[in-house]
């Protein structure tokens, strides 16, 4: 989060639960068949576990899954749990309390490791760590997260430093590619494991004999990310933004609360899909430009 604060949104001006399923109810059955819950922090707001249920009940979705900072999943992972939540991505930086405190703002390492072994104690499956890796600030714990997969099943996905909002700041020396974060690991642990994946962003390995898995997201450095991006996302706000790096999307909360029938929001959706760009355009080596791409900060999108 910005170190100034946010302008907060109204209430009214948030989309409601049974705006979110009036979406999920006409996209499921045109082939959407994962759904992930993100923030800004999920887990902050009331009655989540009831709109959990009504996610699951969808006929057609196969996988729901919740994207949280990690610090309440030790109040509220039983309920999500009986709710029908599949799999939990928790985000964590940093292994080091002082630099955890420093990113964040709040002195809370002990209880994000304590709700990573609460995914794991409600077999939450998989548990996902989101690393984002920036040089000169966590190359030298890679092989710590790494190692974290050896004796638990979890999966550690490793992100490239995306320059948007303010990281936009950052130049190609700060952004850790893909492919060094795979020698990093190998020089240490030895050659890992492909391991079959067919859906979703991530390259995911094994460490040989391991328990969990490493998965590496490049999203600046591999060419062919943006052929193989299945994503669109809906914002608190109600619009539909088909990529992260690009300010276009479609608005479906003003139409509908207008009525908007099915029909033409079902339409309204797919214009916005068809908004996807064939690349962002902003791959290491060619033009990372500071503001350029995307001009919203990731807590106004969902993490």
């Amino acid at each position: 989060m910005p170190s100034g604060g946010i302008e907060w949104l109204p209430h009214e001006e948030i989309m409601r639960y049974e705006e979110y399923l009036r979406i999920l109810k006409i996209s499921i059955p045109r082939g959407v068949e994962k759904v992930r819950i993100t923030g800004g922090e999920p887990l902050v707001r009331k009655g989540l576990a009831e709109f959990i249920e009504a996610v699951k009940g969808i006929d057609g979705l196969k996988e729901l899954s919740l994207t949280t900072n990690g610090f309440l999943l030790p109040l509220h992972a039983a309920d999500l749990k009986r709710a029908g939540l599949d799999r939990v991505n928790i985000s964590l930086d940093t292994l080091d309390r002082d630099k955890f405190s420093y990113i964040t703002r709040v002195n809370a390492f002990d209880q994000v490791m304590e709700g990573i072994m609460t995914a794991l104690e409600y077999e939450f499956s998989p548990v996902k760590i989101n690393v984002v890796a920036i040089r000169g600030f966590n190359d030298d714990e890679i092989n710590a997260f790494a190692a974290l997969t050896v004796n638990s099943p979890v999966e550690v996905r490793f992100i490239e430093l995306m320059p948007m909002g303010c990281a936009s700041r950052y130049a190609d020396r700060e952004i850790i590619s893909s492919n060094e974060i795979m020698r990093i690991i190998e020089d240490r642990h030895g050659t890992m494991i492909p391991v079959e994946y067919t859906q979703g962003p991530a390259r995911v390995f094994r460490i040989e004999g391991s328990r969990g898995k490493i998965g590496i997201i490049g999203a600046m450095s591999e060419h062919s990310f943006c052929s193989t991006c299945n994503r669109i996302r809906i914002t608190a706000e109600g619009s539909l933004r088909p990529c992260l790096f690009c300010d276009d999307h479609i608005d479906l909360l003003t139409p509908m609360r207008q009525g908007i029938s099915e029909a033409e929001l079902e339409k309204l959706i797919e214009e916005g899909v068809m908004l996807k760009q064939r690349s962002h355009g902003m791959c290491i080596g060619q033009h990372i430009i500071p503001n350029q791409g995307c001009s919203a900060l990731m807590n106004t999108i969902g993490g």
